[in-house]
């Protein structure tokens, strides 16, 4: 079994820490074997690593739409943010990716709200029903909207450090590409551990120790 994990902050993203040397750590230690780097409106950090790496890390990105956030995976370009939520996954279906809906319903962390989901449900390709960082607990109702709709869900981490991060993941029979992915969803095992209260406080960290750095 191959221990992917789709929602990662790097140091690219304002509120992020990951470096390029804890991807490839947590690649060579076994503890994941596949990461999707998902940064905040933004692909170059992601597209770097791929190139050293190769398909285990896929290019991905959190992008900021009018409507709240959606993830695009399998990215060769970045989606522009302030979009609607429809033009954002008409974008990242335009460059082959997938569409994926991040922490759905949560209203803290700019989730989509069931009525904005629903705009866009003949788009989606993946729902997270696990976020390793959750502050609100709509994990069941994002498992319910999954089945309803037959869209796979995944367990990530949405990591933006490195504590707690590898706790989070999607177990897959064989790495993923963009061709197999939502298949090999549909026979996967989801590990819903947190990554901890200091996983959950990196994002609000990362920015007070950016802006110090700035000043």
């Amino acid at each position: 079994m191959h221990k992917v994990d789709f929602h990662t902050h790097s140091q690219a993203s304002p509120d992020g820490a990951l470096t390029a040397k804890q991807y490839r750590h947590m690649l060579e230690a076994g503890k994941l074997d596949c990461i999707a780097v998902t940064d905040h409106n933004r692909v170059d950090f992601a597209l770097r690593l791929h190139a050293e790496l190769g398909d285990k890390i896929i290019v991905g990105e959190e992008i900021t739409t009018t409507a709240g956030e959606i993830i695009g995976l399998f990215l060769k370009e970045a989606v522009p943010a302030g979009l609607s939520a429809a033009d954002a996954a008409a974008k990242v279906h335009e460059q082959g990716g997938l569409v994926y809906i991040p922490h759905p319903f949560e209203t803290v962390r700019k989730g989509l709200s069931p009525e904005n989901l629903e705009t866009i449900a003949g788009s989606v390709d993946i729902i997270e029903v696990f976020n390793g960082r959750t502050l609100q607990d709509r994990g069941a109702d994002a498992a319910e909207w999954a089945t309803g709709h037959q869209v796979p869900g995944v367990a990530s981490s949405d990591a933006h450090g490195r504590s707690g991060w590898g706790n989070t993941y999607t177990m897959l029979t064989e790495l993923p590409t963009r061709a197999t992915l939502v298949r090999l969803l549909n026979g996967a095992t989801l590990n819903q551990q947190g990554v901890g209260m200091r996983g959950r406080l990196y994002p609000k960290l990362n920015r007070l120790r950016k802006a110090g750095r700035r000043g």
